[in-house]
């Protein structure tokens, strides 16, 4: 065996290197959230950040106003929750409820990164029910916290927005009551806002004491929910230019693939037949954002798979390949992918510069009209951006997105 002796130059310039490490890694383990399989910690600061929003809406005739409002303003609610600096993804559920007697109590929606088939699900629903005062609010605040997918990461801003304009029924039995789901809420790291629609003085209290309870922020819109509402003359080209888009979308995969992916190109199809040319052009500004773009492409989307390298072509059995692609030659499957590509980068383009414009065009109104402080768009945005910090999501626009 070979003796081996120690220098006390180096023991020392090694000591002075671990001391200097440990102090540089003392910030990143303060206040942190954990890497699974490291030693170290990063803080949230220094991860992906992701939002996963609810919405607990009444859906009861009273509520036809808003609801329709819901329907336009979804797209820019979105844009706006993805305007942070981080790039969120933004996963979107729903909980929609009415009354026992009514034709149905609650139906829930689980949390998804693909908006539009939550939209798609979102217009089927009419206004009816419901005349008879309070409204079964217990078991829809109870299904959002429960029956929702929310993750149990620290990095997300995790929100609901209960939205109506009756108080809860406190007097059924066997049903949770709002301040105990508000409990598991808060444990869950759930935030809960209140937006009352129209101002019945025994609905106020109710709400209020939910978004207390559920370290939220109580709001009063008017039955038609103050939303801002502008056309401008870039929603028709905008609109056009988004369909353009889509198709350049080519998809790949077994049988389960391509069923999901059927479903969502059938919600495609019934957003544009079914929606306005100012909300199809707030759709086409959200899918433009770096948020949007799980929304825009699904999964296994072949031109972003393979040009993004995340695949190769020839890793791809052919059954799975688009029908049109199964019976090219490999080089000519590429040349494919590569217009559709070089399309996509052109288009995405021009759907940037026109939204940029819609924008300045929107502000230049709203300004000239003396603000929206009182819209639902601005409310859920103040909300959105002085909560969302306590994940270190952080927002520089001074309003919303329209």
């Amino acid at each position: 065996m070979k003796n081996f002796s120690f220098n006390p130059r180096i023991i020392a310039a090694a000591l002075i290197l671990a001391t200097a490490a440990g102090i540089a890694l003392f910030p990143l383990t303060r206040q942190a959230q954990a890497i699974p399989g490291a030693n170290i910690t990063l803080p949230p600061s220094a991860q992906d950040h992701s939002i996963e929003v609810v919405f607990i809406l009444d859906t009861t005739s009273s509520m036809s106003g808003l609801i329709q409002a819901a329907k336009e303003k979804i797209w820019s609610i979105a844009t706006t929750m993805a305007s942070a600096q981080q790039n969120p993804d933004i996963r979107m559920g729903l909980v929609a409820f009415r009354d026992r007697g009514d034709a149905y109590v609650t139906r829930v929606f689980d949390l998804s990164e693909d908006l539009d088939t939550m939209y798609a699900s979102l217009m089927d629903f009419r206004a009816a029910g419901g005349g008879d005062g309070p409204e079964s609010v217990n078991q829809a605040l109870y299904d959002a916290i429960h029956r929702i997918s929310w993750s149990e990461q620290g990095n997300v801003y995790k929100v609901a927005f209960l939205v109506g304009d009756a108080p809860p029924h406190m007097d059924y039995q066997n049903d949770v009551k709002y301040p105990v789901s508000l409990v598991e809420a808060r444990r869950k790291g759930i935030i809960v806002n209140t937006i009352q629609s129209g101002q019945h003085q025994n609905t106020r209290p109710a709400w209020q004491e939910i978004a207390s309870l559920g370290d939220g922020d109580y709001f009063q819109v008017e039955d038609s929910g103050n939303a801002v509402a502008v056309a401008t003359p870039f929603d028709e080209e905008l609109s056009k230019l988004a369909a353009e888009l889509e198709a350049t979308r080519l998809y790949y995969g077994d049988d389960k693939a391509r069923k999901a992916q059927k479903r969502k190109l059938e919600a495609n199809a019934k957003l544009r037949e079914g929606l306005s040319t100012e909300a199809l052009a707030r759709r086409s500004a959200y899918n433009a954002t770096a948020s949007g773009k799980k929304n825009f492409l699904g999964d296994s989307e072949l031109v972003e798979e393979v040009t993004s390298g995340r695949i190769e072509l020839e890793d791809i059995k052919r059954e799975e390949l688009p029908a049109s692609m199964q019976m090219m030659a490999p080089e000519e499957q590429m040349e494919v992918i590569t217009e559709q590509a070089q399309r996509r980068d052109e288009l995405q383009q021009k759907i940037e510069k026109l939204s940029e414009s819609r924008n300045r065009f929107i502000k230049e109104k709203v300004d000239a009209a003396g603000g929206a402080d009182d819209s639902l768009d601005e409310k859920i945005y103040r909300a959105v951006r002085d909560q969302a910090a306590s994940v270190g999501l952080s927002y520089d626009s001074d309003s919303a997105k329209y």
